[in-house]
């Protein structure tokens, strides 16, 4: 009896399930893979609530064999998460340092997919930096990075992960140009299969 396969999508800072990546990832798995469910919540805009959030939902569902995508700040929680639980994920163009990358973003935002207005504040720095984690578990990682990132050196993600699986492609952007192309090397990774008993 094969467990039931879930896919947790995790969004970056100011985004949203209604992003790209989200849209296609839910997307292709629902053409392919029709048992798997794609959970991709809006998160909430503090890290510590976030990360609190992220846990519930993949401690709700034990029995699930899941699997995590996570893009820019969702890739540094999803680095976070496989330290926890010991499951797989894809980053895409992920923060490496996001508690120094976001202090320079201090103050009040507004969520262009929500339109929530809240602020950036130090403790939020803090509570970033302490979610920090080593990659300790190599195999567990696929990452997915475009050296044309203007918002995150790529570098970081390079050195970070780099005895993990790891595509670095010329060009591209942070959103990650051509994404829907990297979907099947994604469902590959996760060896998702397409019926469940």
């Amino acid at each position: 009896m094969k467990s039931k396969q879930k896919v947790l999508v995790i969004h970056g800072f100011n985004s949203s399930p209604q992003s790209l990546k989200a849209e296609l990832t839910k997307a292709y798995i629902a053409d392919n893979f029709v048992d798997i469910e794609v959970i991709c919540p809006q998160l909430a805009s503090t890290p510590n609530a976030a990360i609190i959030q992220l846990c519930q939902i993949i401690e709700a569902d034990p029995d699930v064999d899941w699997y995590l995508t996570g893009s820019s700040l969702g890739g540094y929680f999803a680095t976070y998460l496989v330290d926890k639980y010991q499951v797989p994920a894809v980053l895409i163009n992920p923060a490496v340092r996001p508690f120094e990358l976001l202090a320079e973003h201090l103050g009040e935002q507004t969520n262009p997919y929500t339109g929530e207005i809240y602020q950036v504040t130090e403790q939020h720095m803090m509570q970033l930096k302490a979610l920090e984690r080593a990659v300790s578990a190599e195999k567990k990682f696929f990452v997915m990075v475009q050296t044309g990132d203007e918002v995150l050196d790529y570098q970081q993600a390079v050195t970070k992960y780099q005895h993990c699986k790891l595509i670095v492609q010329h060009g591209g952007d942070h959103s990650f140009i051509n994404f829907a192309n990297m979907l099947p090397e994604i469902v590959k990774f996760f060896q998702l299969s397409t019926t469940t008993k």
